[in-house]
């Protein structure tokens, strides 16, 4: 009949519930016992038991309603019309005084099964049938008159049985979507970590790559100047050497910033210096342009838009890091970069292009054996919901263009201004 959890059992009956529920034939032989002894009592305790004794038809009636329980799990139906059937019969063709209408329990047990396994139209449809029918021919043929309380107990007790059997049906469809619910819960927060977690991989893969690959790429330069005029020009070698020393101590300071982000709870803290950004365009450039590579910079911004967000601040910067850093290593000794920056409201674009004779050969995002900077920048951009290109130029030398979408600002003013020169000042 009912579902009972285990929240509504005490400890003592813990042990016998996992059985029973393990063991659901015993289950149902010991409901069919029970059905027969409830039977059984509600006869004899019947007000017309003393001037009409059970009888041995009554008894049998009652066991063969009781051990059709034993298969209601397998044949419902086939159950509830059995014990309908019986129920009728005692209705009927009772002989040895007024109908027992305790038999119908049977029946109620029977409707109380399949409105638990079936949907909601056939409880209605079965147990409107079921009450109709056993109410009626109590009414009919049972104890006289028709609305004594023996006939109406016939249709609360079908009644009820449907309606507890729908309850029960409801509990257990409520129960699997609760249990879905959490499953598919549980799941997407799995996912949900295991998504964050690549992006932050991919974060900091980006990060290390920009600063490794921008300084050390200076170092591996100077290193090389250093080592060609040492012996000819030691003044220079000295200055050099000064160039690799402090570029190390950057490159040094920028992963120990980016590492720090790792850091757990309770570790000690981490750097509080701030990312880098357009506002120290000038520091990178003037880096460069003491390794011999000519840089111009241009930058248009309008008055009055206020500060850029940090990380569309720090990808701008990587961006003209990388690209600079691809024309120092790939562009040849003589080429020349021009970098290119304009500020709206609406957008941030950046450019940077080269007239180096060997940028045809810098390495695509798309090539098996190229490195990783273009596709850092691309996905850096992409992250912000902006576009990047990176290729040859028609006239010669390569070209990186990104386009980084920016919250739009009301009150901005139309002035303009110009920055040109081979340092660069930040756009802010």
């Amino acid at each position: 009949m009912g579902v009972v959890t285990p929240l509504a059992v005490g400890p003592g009956l813990a042990r016998p519930y996992r059985w029973l529920c393990a063991h659901p034939h015993a289950l149902d032989t010991l409901l069919a016992v029970f059905t027969f002894a409830l039977i059984l009592i509600g006869a004899a305790a019947s007000p017309h038991t003393g001037r009409h004794p059970i009888g041995p038809l009554f008894v049998l009636l009652a066991a063969l309603a009781g051990a059709a329980l034993v298969l209601r799990r397998r044949f419902p139906i086939g159950v509830l019309g059995f014990t309908g059937a019986i129920t009728m019969v005692e209705i009927v063709t009772s002989q040895d005084g007024p109908p027992r209408t305790s038999i119908v329990f049977g029946a109620v047990v029977a409707l109380c099964t399949v409105a638990a396994g079936t949907d909601r139209p056939t409880t209605l449809r079965v147990g409107l049938a079921t009450v109709a029918l056993l109410t009626g021919a109590a009414m009919l043929f049972g104890v006289h008159p028709w609305y004594a309380q023996e006939n109406f107990a016939v249709l609360a007790w079908t009644g009820l049985a449907a309606a507890a059997g729908d309850a029960v049906r409801s509990r257990r469809a409520y129960i699997a979507a609760i249990e879905e619910r959490a499953v598919r819960a549980e799941r997407t927060r799995e996912e949900e970590a295991r998504r964050r977690v690549a992006e932050e991989r991919l974060r900091i893969a980006r990060e290390l790559h920009d600063v490794v690959a921008h300084h050390i790429a200076l170092v591996n330069v100077q290193a090389g100047v250093a080592s060609h005029v040492m012996d000819s020009r030691p003044d220079q070698a000295k200055q050099a050497l000064a160039h690799v020393r402090e570029a190390s101590r950057s490159a040094l300071d920028e992963l120990r910033a980016t590492v720090g982000l790792l850091r757990q709870y309770g570790d000690p803290a981490a750097p509080t210096e701030p990312a880098p950004g357009l506002a120290v365009l000038d520091q990178l450039v003037e880096g460069f342009v003491r390794a011999g590579l000519r840089v111009e910079v241009e930058a248009v911004s309008r008055d009055g838009l206020g500060p850029l967000a940090a990380s569309a601040d720090l990808t701008a910067y990587r961006i003209v890091q990388e690209a600079l850093t691809n024309v120092h290593k790939h562009a040849g000794p003589d080429a020349k970069a021009q970098v290119r920056i304009v500020r709206t409201s609406a957008v941030l674009l950046i450019t940077v292009d080269d007239d180096g004779p060997c940028a045809e050969e810098q390495p695509a995002a798309e090539e098996p054996g190229g490195g990783h900077g273009l596709i850092g920048m691309r996905e850096r951009v992409a992250a912000l919901g902006g576009s990047c290109e990176a290729g040859p130029r028609p006239q010669g030398g390569f070209r990186v263009r990104a386009r980084l979408p920016l919250q739009a600002r009301t009150g901005e003013s139309r002035q303009q201004g110009r920055v040109r020169g081979t340092g660069g000042e930040g756009v802010s």
